[in-house]
């Protein structure tokens, strides 16, 4: 696996990973739920749709839109096996361990920080009681 500064390095380079940025609709939800609560689900998704050993419908099962994790993860390239053996050097066709898992869940955070969504480090509003 390799390290984290490297692979951002690396990305920097690639026309196409520099082309990702969160829409508005992104955003919104960023500020609405707040960092700690996004990568939370970028902990889920990951483990269900990318931690699997032979991940149902590898190399379409992340959206380019409707959530900031997908965004994040095509800008990172955790979207698919095959881009986290090319630029993480985690190797595809075994599970994900746990090491593994916190280094994609990582990357998406990273990502989503240099974003500077204002608002997306505040913790979510609660909702307004009826009384």
């Amino acid at each position: 696996m390799r390290d984290l500064d490297t692979v951002f390095s690396a990305l920097s380079h690639s026309n196409f990973r520099k082309r990702f940025r969160l829409g508005a609709r992104e955003e919104a939800y960023l500020c609405a739920h707040g960092m700690t609560e996004v990568i939370g689900h970028a902990r889920e998704l990951i483990t269900r749709r990318l931690a699997p050993e032979q991940p149902p419908n590898d190399g379409k099962q992340t959206p380019f839109r409707g959530h900031p994790v997908f965004i994040a993860q095509h800008a990172t390239a955790t979207c698919c096996r095959s881009c986290l053996a090319k630029w993480h050097g985690i190797e595809a066709g075994k599970h994900l361990d746990d090491d593994e898992r916190d280094h994609v869940v990582q990357a998406i955070e990273r990502w989503l920080k240099t974003q500077k969504v204002v608002g997306a480090d505040k913790p979510p509003r609660q909702p307004d009681l009826p009384f």
